[in-house]
């Protein structure tokens, strides 16, 4: 059974520093996480490094980490930098 994380507003360099911690908690914390971005507002090349953070921390313990509810933003950055196929999860848009 997997556990969601919802992230909402912000996915920038100025939000980064917070949701690290958080972030990394719940990885740590949980075998599966799902996280949720379909009320992400905004996303930067820092949402990415810490999106590939946390995927990297969880297979380093043997977790899960899924990106799941995909916001526009999300998907524009990922097609801009060409790394949908990166993540390894399918884009799941939000209902």
């Amino acid at each position: 059974m997997s556990t969601p994380l919802r992230i909402e507003g912000e996915l920038t360099i100025y939000r980064a520093a917070e949701l690290k911690d958080t972030l990394l908690a719940a990885v740590a914390s949980h075998e599966t996480l799902d996280v949720d971005l379909s009320a992400v507002a905004e996303f930067d090349t820092a949402g990415v490094q810490l999106l590939l953070l946390a995927k990297r921390a969880a297979a380093a313990q043997g977790r899960t980490v899924r990106l799941v509810g995909h916001s526009t933003p999300v998907i524009d950055v990922f097609e801009l930098l060409d790394l949908s196929h990166h993540f390894g999860d399918p884009i799941v848009l939000p209902a």
